[in-house]
């Protein structure tokens, strides 16, 4: 067996490190170069009954205070800061998210666990004005927000520390033992994660991490009846399947886009062009808000273009552990073949390549796909009406703001949406018209703080994360009266 880059402690389930699955242990692979990133337990549905189990042991034991999760956030926010260097190289071997980025990535999550501390200082109840009507006359009301129980967390692995901690961190401080199952190309950071929690003292239980593919451990955490809650981020397909799985159960689900980004006449080109670099190419365009349909104004199409193109011919491509590194591998063979193939189907059908489009080799492995740019594509090429989720950007031209508002809509994804102008009108025009959860102006639809309320429309979910947000759907209302 090849020596892995790291050494992870294993699953944990009940507070105890468990080194072997029921189908032993598998090895992780990077997926630029193949070599192997670490080794872990591979899990079944017998280490998924034993991890639900203990939560819901630790769920009726109610030993895990407030104030006790309340530090455990913050001892993890800062430790998370202490080793920001050590969670991006992770991050970086086992997803092939250039160091650069995922520098960036571990620095959000500190920010993720920060907020959620600060979340689980404050959510309360509230009075009720029982004697606002003659039927409450005399009594007093309050209510409480208690824990909607075991939640289920299943992570993708485009961020595979902080979508972790989006998940993790907001339970923790809602008062809910967690379940977590990580992807199973990225469970490193993860555990490594996990590691951090479980040496400041989460109680048995409370955190189980259970590593596996969506058959092995997906499907039995899912259907697993004492999960009250999941939250899922990753493909609609998936996602919309769980939620019809479990009717039942509380499913809250962030899932993709192919998000538009529309540049208007009298919007700052040039900066748009210059984020655009990076919004549709950081980690290879992977992410669920990464830009994927841009609208020029005719006017100002040339101008947009001139500006971008050279900035994307001269991204760095190669070794995601290199600090001078762009653009690197996608997550898998499968994927790479995928976004070439659809580049290649929209070209056969009169699509044109300004930049890009080839596959710079990596010896065993897939390669990388170079930042590419389409224009010329109509609605039904799957560059276009698909979820790409790949280092690609298509470019339409328009004469009229409506017309291109009503281009970005015609998708059947909502998840966030930016536009580029001086003019308020137009501007909260487009706040009222576009179909997306979120609506940037003057900005790039691929921003994201970790504290907004994050979450799509239509096809691309039904839930609002954020600590705060996430809190509150993770706690259910009781209401409790007193009658002298």
């Amino acid at each position: 067996m090849n020596e892995s880059l790291f050494t992870v402690p294993g699953m944990l389930i009940d507070g105890e490190w468990v080194t072997s699955g029921e189908h032993g242990t598998a090895q992780v692979h990077s997926p630029y170069d193949g070599s192997v990133v670490a080794a872990v337990p591979a899990a079944g549905k017998a280490d998924v009954d034993r991890a639900v189990t203990a939560a819901r042991a630790a769920l009726r034991r109610d030993d895990f205070p407030r104030a006790e999760r309340v530090r455990v956030l913050e001892q993890t926010a800062a430790a998370i800061n202490d080793r920001k260097e050590d969670f991006a190289r992770a991050i970086a071997a086992e997803s092939a998210k250039p160091l650069k980025t995922a520098r960036i990535e571990a620095g959000r999550a500190v920010e993720t666990f920060a907020f959620a501390a600060a979340e689980a200082r404050r959510f309360a109840g509230e009075a009720v004005p029982m004697d606002a009507t003659p039927a409450g006359a005399g009594k007093t009301a309050f209510t409480l927000r208690v824990p909607v129980g075991v939640v289920a967390a299943i992570s993708p692995f485009n961020f595979p520390l902080n979508l972790v901690a989006h998940k993790v961190a907001p339970a923790i401080a809602a008062g809910c033992p967690v379940v977590l199952k990580p992807a199973s190309q990225t469970p490193v950071s993860p555990l490594l994660l996990a590691e951090l929690l479980n040496g400041f003292g989460v109680p048995a239980g409370w955190l189980n991490v259970v590593i596996g593919g969506g058959r092995a451990v997906g499907d039995p955490l899912v259907e697993h009846p004492d999960v009250a809650y999941i939250t899922f981020t990753g493909s609609a397909l998936v996602g919309w399947g769980i939620a019809a799985k479990a009717a039942k159960k509380k499913v809250r689900l962030e899932l993709g886009s192919n998000s538009p980004l529309i540049v208007d006449a009298d919007g700052d080109w040039k900066t748009a062009a210059a984020k655009t670099a990076t919004a549709g190419f950081s980690h290879a365009g992977q992410s669920c808000i990464s830009i994927q349909r841009i609208y020029l104004h005719a006017d100002i199409a040339d101008d947009f273009l001139d500006e971008l193109v050279p900035r994307l011919e001269a991204l760095h491509t190669g070794d995601p552990l290199r600090d001078d590194t762009d653009v690197s591998s996608l997550i898998s063979h499968d994927n790479t073949q995928r976004v070439k193939e659809w580049i290649e189907e929209a070209v056969s059908q009169g699509a044109k390549v300004l930049c890009g489009g080839e596959i710079e080799p990596v010896a065993g492995t897939a390669g990388v796909l170079r930042p590419t740019v389409i224009e010329d594509v109509n609605r039904d090429m799957k560059v276009q009406c698909r979820e790409v989720f790949g280092p690609l950007v298509t470019v339409t031209r328009y004469q009229d703001f409506d017309q291109a508002l009503e281009a970005a809509n015609d998708s059947i994804y909502g998840l966030q949406a930016g536009v580029y102008t001086s003019d308020l009108g137009k501007a909260l025009k487009a706040a009222r018209t576009l179909e997306y959860g979120g609506v940037a102006i003057n900005e790039v639809p691929t921003a994201r703080a970790d504290q907004q309320p994050y979450g799509g429309m239509k096809e691309s979910g039904n839930t609002r994360e954020g600590p705060a947000y996430a809190v509150e759907e993770m706690t259910e209302i009781r209401l409790v009266t007193l009658q002298p």
